[in-house]
This record gives structure tokens, sequence and C-alpha cells, in this order.
């Protein structure tokens, strides 16, 4: 099963042999016995790169699976014997990442050196599909996702407030009424607010005369406003890190008062309650305590 997938992930049997630690010619081997035993031919040989045939492709997506499940039973074992370490891999959406990971990466090797921690930054389709292929043990995404495969556990809340340009009309108001908005004036993320926010005007007009930047990177949206006018909407996380005379620029929302709620998502046959546990931990030590859900405060995650 690991020789397929790996095969599957580099489409070269001899950088797939190298990641796995064996020889090509016994990788080779191996996954031609098991082509054998099945009756099926799982990989093309003929194309460059390799790719596996239709039926392969599904037969992988089961192996990953039956790894993920294997691991499991690891974590089972390692959790009886108080073992805290071993490898996670957690995917984050790109608008959360910058105020989560610095200060989480800080704790984690502080507190818990044993942890091989991966992190993959994406936007939120891509992370949902390595939930949901097993590619990822975790996520730290906006929700809710309504996806039935997977479990949202919530961890804070977090505001949104208006990045204005000292050129808009906006700027005057101390503080903005969202349903009064300017959908002609916003500069926005594709995927940023509307999942969780459709208070916005934007997000029932889909948008107005300004663009939409499809990356993640509200640093970036910031530096648009501060060019081209206009405003946008950025998270409450962000203020702080925004440079003095552009904290000037910032106005409160209300009417009503936008927000998201951020969560550790995971699938639903995930065993790994100890891990979690710890990832709250660190979400407690990075997040204000004003922002965490009460429950998250005062109760372990028990899955």
């Amino acid at each position: 099963m690991e020789y397929i997938v790996a095969v599957d992930k580099y489409r070269h049997f001899a950088r797939a042999a190298e990641s796995c630690g064996i020889t090509q010619s016994t990788l080779s081997s191996l996954i031609q016995k098991l082509e054998s035993e099945l009756d099926v031919t799982i990989f093309d040989r003929s194309t460059h790169p390799v790719k596996p045939t239709e039926l392969g492709e599904e037969i992988i997506k089961q192996a990953r699976v039956l790894l993920f499940n294997m691991s499991q039973i690891q974590e089972l074992v390692s959790s009886y014997k108080g073992e805290s370490g071993g490898k996670v891999r957690m995917g984050i959406a790109s608008t959360i990442a910058p105020y989560i990971l610095p200060r989480m990466f800080k704790y984690l090797s502080a507190k818990h050196p044993d942890i091989d921690l991966y992190v993959e930054e994406a936007r939120v389709p891509a992370v949902i599909g390595k939930l949901e292929r097993a590619e990822l043990d975790l996520a730290l995404l906006a929700t809710p996702l309504d996806n039935d495969e997977l479990l949202e556990i919530p961890v804070y809340k977090e505001r949104f407030v208006a990045y204005v340009s000292p050129e808009e009309g906006l700027y005057k108001e101390k503080e903005l009424d969202v349903s009064l908005l300017a959908s002609e004036n916003v500069w926005m993320l594709q995927e940023a607010y509307c999942p969780n926010s459709g208070t916005f005007p934007f997000c029932q007009s889909g948008r107005g005369n300004r663009a939409t930047y499809a990356a993640g990177s509200i640093e970036t949206l910031v530096r648009i406003v501060d060019e081209n006018g206009g405003y946008t909407i950025i998270p409450e996380l962000h203020v702080p890190l925004l440079k003095g005379s552009q904290q000037y620029n910032i106005r409160n929302l209300h009417n009503p008062e936008p927000a998201r709620e951020v969560a550790l998502v995971i699938r639903k046959d995930y065993v790994k309650e100890r891990i979690l546990n710890i990832f709250a931990d660190a979400l407690k030590s990075v997040i204000p305590s004003y922002m965490i859900y009460e429950r998250i405060k005062k109760f372990p995650i028990k899955l």
C-alpha cells in the first residue's frame, strides 16, 4: 500500500523507491506482485511520467485510507503507552496561517519537541480534499464546511474589521454599517469572507467594479488598498501586524458584527485525541483568551 501511494505521489518509480528506503527493483517487483494478485493493472507504465489507470486511482484512494487507519492503530498503542511524539500532518488555510503558525511552532518546539510536524498552507478546497483522502491528519479552517465526511471542533471566533483608504468616502465614519457597505469599492479575497459572513453586500451581489484577488495574502490586500484606494475586510488578528500609520485606517463593523468561526477539522474516523488536545492547547497559547470558546477553555476534547 505504501509503495503504490509513493509511486502515485512522485509519478516516478526511482524517486518513489528512494522515499520508501528500498531499491527500485524491490518496489517494482512488489507492485507487480500486487497487480498479479488482484489481476488488475494499477499503473500505466507506458506514459511519462507514469500514472495510475482509472481503476488504479480508486485502488490508491483506498490504500491511503488503509494507511491512515493503520496509523490510527499505532496511535492507540502510543496513547496507551503514554507516548506523545510522532508525525503530524496539518493543513491550514492561507488566511489563518500568518496569525497562528509562527507562535504555534515556537510552542510545540518548547512543549512537545518529539512531535514531527508537517504543515501545508493552502486554499480551503485543497486542504479539504487532502483531509478526505487521509493525506492530512487535521486542519485549521474557517467553518462551517457542510461536509458530512469531516468533523469540526470549533476553537475560536474572530471578528472582521474594515481597512479603509483615506481616499474612500467611508473613511470619515468611525464605525461602518455592514448593510451600507459599497460593493463597487471593495477589494476581496476569493474565498475569505462569504462562506461564513454572507451578510456582506458583495457576497450577494458577486462583486463590484474592484478586482477579486484569488490568492490568500491579507498583507497583499492591505497594500492594494494603500495603492489603489477603496476598502477591504481583514481578520481581527491581522490588526496588530499593521504599521502605526495603517492602524488609523481600521474601522469596526456592525449591524451585524461579522465574524468567522475557526475550528480544528478532522476525518470522522480520526482517533488521535491526545494530538488534538495538544494542538488545542497550542492555539490557546496563541489566540487571545476572549476569542477562545468557553468549552475549549474548560474541557479537553473527547472523541
